[in-house]
């Protein structure tokens, strides 16, 4: 191995991600960690609002972003976005499917309405994705990485989870099927499996000494996560340091899954 090759084994730059779920916590962290990487950018989600003041501020801070709105659950959306992607920066390099949706509810308390919008949320939206920018990457013949965020939950049941656990336990073997359907075309396929981090949804745990307190007991780490502790996954899953990895679901929650 020559000493360049190792300096650049984590090189991102010049690359292009499509992400989903970019205006989320996780996904605009993501966003700009790829972007400060030197990662082109596109941002993508359902509200137009919302992605122009992300780009914006983005833009503020030097990073190469562009957005394309869409459902990702409609299959139109979707193609329209990979579209939009492909003619604004000319490839696609890296998928990254942050977008997911959770209401937690007794299984005896949901609506069968209320349990498939997280299923479509969760697995149709990753799985549309997955189709159209593979089907680009397929094209391309340069390979490329995509990158499924999965959770902790996908491997741990929980009560009124019947719903996202299942959804979350699609996503780990979608990424594995994928691995195997597309190892011949040199795309890696992976998850990455966040615990409790820090979103709109869950800032309440940040401010509850009970029930932090509790949910600590399950973190060796000490603390819960912050959104810019899942950029370094990103960016490695991105780059050449992860070519001999595929069809891995990856812990990237405090040491939840060793406890």
């Amino acid at each position: 191995m020559e000493k360049e090759k190792v300096n650049t084994l984590f090189d991102v730059k010049g690359k292009v991600v499509l992400v989903t779920g970019a205006t989320g916590a996780m996904g605009s962290a993501i966003c700009l960690g790829y972007g400060l990487a030197g990662v082109k950018v596109m941002a993508t989600g359902r509200k137009e609002e919302t992605l122009k003041a992300l780009c914006d501020k983005l833009k503020a801070q030097g990073v190469d972003i562009s957005y394309s709105v869409g459902d990702p659950v409609k299959e139109p959306d979707v193609i329209k976005v990979v579209k939009d992607t492909v003619n604004t920066y000319g490839e696609i390099n890296i998928l990254v499917t942050a977008a997911g949706f959770n209401a937690p509810k007794s299984i005896l308390n949901h609506t069968l309405d209320e349990w498939q919008q997280i299923m479509d949320a969760n697995v149709k939206g990753t799985w549309l994705f997955c189709k159209y920018a593979g089907e680009q990457l397929v094209k391309q013949k340069k390979g490329g990485k995509v990158i499924l965020v999965s959770s902790a939950r996908s491997k741990i049941g929980m009560k009124n989870y019947t719903g996202y656990c299942t959804s979350k336990g699609g996503i780990d073997l979608m990424a594995q099927s994928l691995a195997c359907e597309w190892g011949e075309y040199g795309i890696n396929v992976n998850t990455f499996n966040p615990t409790v981090f820090r979103s709109e949804l869950t800032e309440w745990m940040f401010h509850d000494d009970t029930a932090k307190t509790k949910f600590l007991t399950r973190l060796p780490i000490g603390r819960l996560g912050e959104p810019d502790d899942f950029v370094g996954i990103a960016i490695f899953l991105a780059s050449s340091a992860s070519d001999f990895i595929t069809g891995a679901n990856i812990a990237v929650d405090g040491g939840y899954w060793a406890n």
